[in-house]
């Protein structure tokens, strides 16, 4: 089995799309309306981060810095999977921010991050399974294992051997699709829903996708942090641990300079949001490193 995958954080990455970004395409990040605007790419359908109606946790955090920096937020919404965004909403001039982006993504010019996530396990909270990290022997035992195809924890589970004893299931939360000339996304509520009723002895997944729905449960099931301490067969570090920023096309500094002190000047409400979504935060590291 081929164990060289691409490591995306969110499924396929979160912003990830076809094609390079044009840093030719840096452009004003006013809209032109009287009245100063702050233009956020945003999914449509991209819950829990973003949504049309506005509910999801990245939609808040932008309002928030909007209203720091005294501009009205304007979201230019992606209908598609979110991996479209930076394709055919930012590259196209149509917004000019994106919330919650890699700190190393190098399509962007990227913010200080303002939160650090990792992945977590999700199991019942009566299982009889001891599970906190890859090493666990009870990991061996677990019947029907949830993770996202592209993301860190497939290439953990091709190092350990459990990809074909999972094959089939993880198939099963596309609906047995295939992904061949398409993007299909798995629900992270699903994830969260077939581990709460028994479908799944565990799911693997970034910790913001998964916090709302694991709140929702009512301490049905729980998330376990994963260590940041992974490593491919050939030593190569696999990275668990994500800081987050806001990102812009590369060369709009002084956007950039704005949203950094909007960031310093709304971070205490920014974290509430994140402690009220669920989210096990840690401490940023370096920006610009997944170390």
């Amino acid at each position: 089995m081929n164990t060289q995958f691409h490591i995306f954080k969110r499924p396929m990455a979160h912003w990830m799309a076809v094609g390079a970004v044009c840093s030719c395409l840096a452009g004003t990040a006013f809209a032109a309306t009287d009245e100063p605007v702050l233009r956020v790419c945003a999914g449509a359908n991209d819950a829990p981060y973003s949504t049309s109606k506005e509910d999801g946790f990245e939609n808040r955090i932008a309002e928030l810095l909007g209203k720091a920096m005294g501009r009205k937020v304007e979201f230019a919404w992606e209908e598609k999977p979110a991996i479209y965004v930076v394709r055919d909403q930012l590259e196209k001039g149509n917004c000019d921010v994106l919330i919650g982006v890699d700190t190393n993504d190098q399509r962007l010019s990227t913010t200080k991050p303002y939160y650090r996530a990792p992945y977590v396990f999700v199991e019942r909270t009566d299982s009889p399974l001891d599970i906190t990290s890859f090493e666990s022997p009870d990991l061996r035992k677990a019947e029907n294992i949830g993770y996202i195809p592209g993301t860190p924890p497939e290439v953990m589970m091709v190092k350990l051997g459990l990809y074909s004893k999972n094959f089939n299931y993880v198939k099963s939360l596309t609906n047995f699709k295939s992904p061949r000339n398409q993007y299909i996304r798995i629900d992270p509520a699903r994830m969260v829903n077939e581990v709460a009723d028994g479908t799944a002895d565990l799911a693997i997944i970034f910790a913001p996708e998964a916090a709302r729905y694991v709140k929702e449960k009512d301490g049905k099931v729980r998330m376990v942090v994963i260590p940041d301490e992974n490593e491919r067969v050939d030593g190569e570090k696999v990275p668990f641990h994500f800081d987050q920023a806001v990102g812009v096309r590369k060369g709009d500094e002084k956007l950039l300079e704005e949203l950094n002190a909007a960031l310093e000047k709304v971070r205490p409400e920014i974290l509430t949001i994140l402690e009220e979504e669920g989210i096990p935060l840690q401490q940023p590291s370096t920006p610009g490193t997944r170390s």
